[in-house]
């Protein structure tokens, strides 16, 4: 289990979003690039490039199941 406090000051590092752990994986709160990072012996696998992107409609039921509003990043198209 990751501890609170790293989890409180960890972040994604495509989107710069705050993660929230769902299960066994970190979510990224982005709704723009929607990334699961996998969890690996309490340790975070914080890579882009081994992140899983997920659907739309899986990104807002873990935000939804975990009660977390979903990060719009400044100056992006959605917050216009």
């Amino acid at each position: 289990m990751i501890e609170k406090k790293l989890l409180d000051i960890l972040a994604c590092p495509l989107s710069k979003a705050p993660l929230v752990l769902d299960g066994d994986r970190l979510v990224s709160t982005c709704l723009e690039t929607r990334r699961a990072y996998r969890i690996e012996e309490e340790i975070p696998v914080l890579l882009i490039e081994e992140a899983t992107e997920l659907s739309p409609q899986e990104h807002q039921e873990a935000l939804d199941r975990l009660g977390v509003q979903p990060y719009k990043r400044p100056n992006s198209p959605s917050s216009n």
